[in-house]
């Protein structure tokens, strides 16, 4: 009787958990605060007078390694939900390890690009290419790296007794959304700063 309240008491009246419903809540969110970046940087493309710009920077191929890191996180976060779902506890662990791995890594990749662009007279004040490429990149790096602390922690979580409990299944899952979306709003970023001519 009580494991039914509890059980009810996580659902709304879709028949959706309530933490999934708040995940995806959070991520519509997110799409208007990345819409409207993306859209700024948009409307002021190619505005910048004075240099460095875009065509003097930006390197194609090392950035394209790193999309292809991200992307693969997406396929161990996927692993790593089917996993917990499956109660294959090792397999979930491994793989949300390698998704913690490969995120660490694209930021690695995002700080070793910073660092370049800021040697070659880059900063946020330098022009408007550098105050919308910085503020987009840098708060989809943060958002990254929030991501990879949150992975963590499940992590650790899962190495206790009793693991993630009963719903490491839904825990990873809504861990995945949040991953997957990061994941998309890069692959959005990538093609409009790199891959679209300005």
């Amino acid at each position: 009787m009580s494991e039914a309240v509890t059980h009810a008491e996580h659902h709304t009246s879709t028949g959706v958990d309530n933490r999934m419903l708040m995940m995806w809540i959070f991520l519509a969110s997110e799409c208007l605060f990345f819409g409207s970046l993306i859209s700024t940087y948009l409307i002021y493309q190619g505005e910048s007078l004075v240099g460095p710009l875009p065509g003097e920077l930006l390197n194609i191929p090392i950035t394209s390694a790193s999309t292809f890191v991200l992307l693969m996180s997406s396929v161990t976060m996927v692993l790593a939900v089917y996993g917990a779902q499956h109660k294959e506890f090792l397999m979930m662990k491994l793989n949300l390890l390698a998704t913690i791995i490969l995120g660490t890594i694209f930021l690695g990749f995002q700080v070793v690009e910073f660092t370049e662009f800021v040697h070659h007279g880059l900063l946020l004040s330098t022009n408007q290419f550098g105050s919308s490429f910085y503020l987009l990149t840098g708060l989809h790096g943060t958002h990254v790296g929030i991501g990879v602390i949150y992975l963590i922690s499940l992590l650790i979580g899962s190495s206790r007794r009793n693991g993630l409990g009963k719903d490491a299944g839904l825990n990873l899952e809504i861990a995945g959304l949040y991953w997957h979306f990061v994941d998309i709003v890069w692959i959005v970023i990538f093609t409009i700063i790199y891959l679209i001519p300005s």
